[in-house]
C-alpha cells in the first residue's frame, strides 16, 4: 500500500519548490543585468579612450603614450569578450531556470486546483448533510403531526 499524502503537504512543498525555482531565476537575472552593465561600461571605456588618444594625436606626444592607449583598448576588449562569452552562459542558464520555473508554477496549479476540487467536493457534501438533516427534521414533524391529529 502507497503512503499519500495531504494535499496542503504537498501544496506547500510545491510553493517552496516554486519559490527556490524563482529565487534561482532572479538571480541568474540579476547576474545577466550586472554582466550587461559591465559590457556597457566596456563600450563606453573603449570609446573614451579612443577620443582621448585622436586629442593626443593632435599634440605632439611619445609614442610609448599612443601605445598605451592602444594596449587599454586590447586590455578592454579581451575583458569584453571574456564577459560577452560568460553572457552567453547565463543565457542559457537563464533558459534552464526558466524552464523550471514554469514546471513548478504548474506542478503548484495543479495542486491548487485538486485542493480547490476537493475543498468544493467537501462543501458540498456538507451542504448535502445539513439538507438530509433538515429534511429529516421536516419530515419527522410531519409524521408528529400526523399522529397527533
Amino acid at each position: 500500500m502507497a503512503f499519500h499524502f495531504s494535499l496542503a503537504a504537498v501544496l506547500m512543498v510545491r510553493e517552496n519548490a516554486k519559490k527556490r525555482a524563482e529565487q534561482d531565476l532572479n538571480a541568474v537575472q540579476l547576474e545577466i543585468g550586472r554582466i550587461t552593465r559591465q559590457i556597457e561600461k566596456s563600450d563606453t571605456d573603449i570609446a573614451n579612450t579612443h577620443r582621448a588618444r585622436e586629442r593626443a594625436m593632435q599634440e605632439p606626444v611619445p609614442g610609448g603614450e599612443l601605445q598605451s592607449f592602444e594596449q587599454r583598448v586590447k586590455g578592454i576588449a579581451e575583458a569584453k569578450k571574456q564577459l560577452l562569452s560568460h553572457l552567453q552562459t547565463l543565457e542559457l542558464e537563464r533558459e534552464s531556470k526558466m524552464k523550471i520555473y514554469h514546471a513548478a508554477h504548474r506542478g503548484l496549479e495543479t495542486i491548487v486546483e485538486m485542493l480547490e476540487e476537493q475543498r468544493t467536493a467537501h462543501d458540498q457534501e456538507q451542504n448535502r448533510n445539513e439538507q438530509k438533516q433538515l429534511d429529516d427534521i421536516f419530515a419527522a414533524r410531519a409524521i408528529k403531526e400526523t399522529n397527533s391529529n
